[in-house]
């Protein structure tokens, strides 16, 4: 085992039904900030002494955090409200809000452009909400609205590309948008398992890693869609973040309850960590090598430290 467990990190009890969600870590001010979606609010833990700080409220229904350091901004998916909001580390009552589509959950930046997307879950009830909001942070408002072909999951920027892609559940997709004209698709790349859930990608090999709920991992080519490989993982997985200069992908699974730690360049499994049941998300430290996963049972984060990269 390389996963060693280095301790708790006590969370406000649940207000409301939801847990925890999609977290980020903001490395220059050592702020992590998660998604505690039945609070409604983003809790901040300080990760130098790995300790709860405060909670950011007024966020509805918030579903998921995104860092840009290069900008020094925060996002937040509200997604009870169909709205992000914007703010700086330490100035996190100073946020501003823009409207959305209909239920935001994954989020992707561009920080040379200034582009946020906002990859929207939708509701069936309502006819042609799976939708992707494209929003210019400086003007603070959104300049498009690409209509996706099924319910969205994560998003990510893809800089050597200049492309944001977005995992559709169904029908299994990976959409790509074009960062230098997000008003439509560019592209759709069939993904060989059921439901596309967690999404990363390998800057060393141009892969896309897709984590998708039939309990595969799988490999793609960023630029052509070629599936490259697949891992079998413990169960549906949720989040999904790459130690890119380690080579390990750590897959969170909330059923039974673990995480996959994944050694992309033989592509194998090589450990899988207990954490508690429902456990689907958490926050990857690269610096100090250190792994947050948010226990929905017990509200709290447990910390791990991956020895093996040390």
């Amino acid at each position: 085992m390389t996963m060693k467990h280095a301790g708790y990190i006590a969370l406000p009890e649940h207000r409301g039904e939801g847990g925890f969600d999609h977290a980020d870590i903001q490395v220059p001010s050592s702020r992590l900030y998660v998604a505690h979606t039945g609070n409604d609010a983003v809790d901040v833990i300080d990760i130098e002494y790995d300790r709860y700080l405060e909670s950011i409220t007024g966020l509805t229904a918030v579903a998921g955090a995104l860092v840009s350091e290069a900008r020094g901004l925060v996002f937040t998916s509200n997604r009870g409200e169909n709205t992000v909001s914007v703010f700086a580390p330490h100035a996190e009552r100073g946020a501003f809000k823009i409207a959305v589509g209909v239920k935001p959950n994954g989020l992707a930046f561009d920080p040379a452009r200034g582009t946020l997307i906002a990859a929207n879950v939708g509701d069936p009830e309502i006819a042609d909400s799976h939708t992707v909001s494209v929003l210019d942070i400086a003007r603070r408002e959104r300049i498009a609205e690409i209509k996706a072909p099924g319910r969205t999951r994560w998003a990510i920027y893809h800089p050597a590309l200049d492309m944001f892609f977005v995992n559709i559940a169904s029908p299994a997709r990976i959409i790509a948008i074009d960062a230098r004209d997000p008003t439509k698709i560019a592209k759709a790349y069939e993904v060989p398992a059921a439901g596309p859930h967690g999404l990363d990608f390998d800057p060393a090999t141009g892969r896309l890693l897709c984590a998708c709920d039939a309990g595969v991992l799988i490999a793609l080519d960023a630029s052509s869609g070629r599936v490259l490989g697949e891992v079998p993982l413990s169960g549906g997985p949720d989040v999904i973040f790459l130690h890119p200069s380690m080579n390990r992908l750590y897959v969170a699974i909330g059923d039974p309850g673990v995480i996959d730690v994944i050694d992309i360049g033989t592509m194998r499994r090589v450990e899988t960590v207990p954490t508690e049941a429902g456990a689907h998300t958490f926050a990857l430290d690269r610096k100090r090598n250190k792994i947050y996963v948010f226990l929905p049972q017990s509200h709290r984060a447990a910390v791990f430290v991956d020895t093996n990269i040390q």
